[in-house]
């Protein structure tokens, strides 16, 4: 009897509190905005500001999603048109172009990977401790833990940019 007697006033509280944050919640409409042209200059404002005015659509700009949430869907590639850009590329060499938000990443963590330039690999690795030159320039890193030489690293170069990467025990 005296569980029920608590009871009861508890979840009236829960049920009010849950009631209240519930219109507490800030409303998400979205404001709509006018663009105008006055005097030569350009306008903006939350009611229209003339006859030519243009409803303007805005982005969600909140915190949060992802990079890729206001692009529009991407099509399918086409195998030919692919077919084509590979052959382009391999005619090209292996340089690729690597976003800036992309290369900050891959530096930050300190990985190279392929189409990164000689630039990238030293900002990345740091100078290169043993190189060579023919038949192909590859650059050789060492990794050691606690004074043991732990791992290798082979970065792969052709025409300048980073062909490919390989991680090999000692």
């Amino acid at each position: 009897m005296f569980l029920q007697e608590c009871e009861e006033p508890m979840l009236r509280a829960m049920a009010l509190i849950f009631t209240l944050s519930v219109l507490a919640l800030p409303a998400q409409a979205q404001a709509q905005v006018f663009r105008c042209e006055k005097d030569g200059n350009t306008v903006f404002s939350d009611q229209p500001c003339g006859e030519d005015a243009q409803s303007v659509e805005l982005r969600d700009n909140r915190i949060g999603g992802s990079f890729n949430q206001n692009l529009p869907a991407q099509e399918p590639p086409d195998p030919e048109e692919q077919a084509e850009e590979s052959e382009q590329e391999e005619e090209a060499g292996t340089c690729r172009f690597i976003n800036s938000t992309d290369l900050r990443r891959y530096l930050v963590r300190e990985q190279v990977v392929r189409g990164m330039t000689r630039d990238n690999v030293r900002r990345a690795f740091g100078n290169p401790p043993e190189t060579y030159t023919s038949p192909q320039e590859v650059w050789i890193y060492q990794t050691r833990y606690y004074g043991a030489l732990y791992e290798l690293t082979y970065v792969y170069f052709r025409n300048g940019c980073v062909e490919r990467v390989e991680y090999r025990k000692p």
